[in-house]
């Protein structure tokens, strides 16, 4: 029988965040594979799993999680995770991948399904859908995302600043990630766009160092990496208006 590969969504921090079928997923798996950082520290998606699942059936694979500007380097650490995952799924049946909000948006998983795929041909592939962070940042700061006819965009900021812009432009809520070494530029985009007074910005959420603030209060000072900011689209004319 071919050996299964599941990505699941372990949310954006807070333990019980973690949905039935996330657990029931990882606790069924033979092996857990947790992404970490080459300089080996837990990450936010190992620290969650060990809520549910013992210690040693926890794998952790490097990832070049915080390599932007090496491409190479980046792809050789993908390449080695995918070596390492693809070993293990010849010797287990059931391979979990636990990834930080969800195994579908900007997930790590998404390279290494396809490395995995290569290597061990044949390999079912399957995700179990997690919390996101823009979610919880909705839930915690008592934003909403969308009403009624509203689109909603959601822009990693890595892409560059031009790209906020132009989402800021549109007529629904943006959700920007990953804004945290552009803080400056991204607070300059909300007020070039009138739109820094509604927004709202935060981090480490549902963990003891949170951090959720007026978008309005940032001075620009570097912040997390995994921020998270949500820009709510203009509301005018009352309950049910964009109906």
């Amino acid at each position: 029988m071919s050996s299964r590969l599941i990505g699941v969504g372990v949310g954006p921090g807070d333990p019980e965040l973690v949905t039935v079928k996330g657990v029931n997923a990882l606790r069924a798996a033979d092996v857990v594979v947790v992404p970490v950082m080459d300089s080996g520290e837990r990450g936010r998606a190992e620290a969650t799993v060990l809520h549910y699942v013992d210690a040693g059936k926890v794998v952790r694979v490097v990832f070049a999680l915080n390599e932007r500007s090496d491409r190479g380097r980046r792809e050789a650490a993908w390449d080695a995770a995918g070596g390492r995952v693809a070993e293990l799924l010849r010797e287990h049946a059931v391979v979990a991948f636990a990834t930080i909000g969800d195994p579908n948006v900007y997930s790590t998983f998404t390279y290494l399904a396809q490395t995995v795929a290569e290597l061990v041909p044949g390999t079912v592939v399957e995700t179990v859908p997690g919390i996101t962070a823009m979610q919880d940042l909705a839930a915690r700061s008592g934003a909403v995302l969308t009403e009624g006819t509203e689109p909603l965009t959601l822009v990693p900021v890595t892409a560059g600043a031009a790209v906020l812009k132009e989402a800021l432009a549109g007529p629904g809520t943006v959700v920007a990630y990953k804004f945290g070494r552009q803080a400056r530029e991204v607070a300059a985009a909300l007020r070039a766009a009138g739109r820094l007074d509604d927004a709202v910005w935060g981090a480490a959420l549902g963990l003891p160092e949170e951090s959720i603030r007026p978008a309005a209060e940032l001075d620009g000072a570097p912040l997390p990496y995994l921020s998270t900011l949500i820009a709510p689209a203009r509301r005018e004319g009352g309950r049910g208006g964009k109906l």
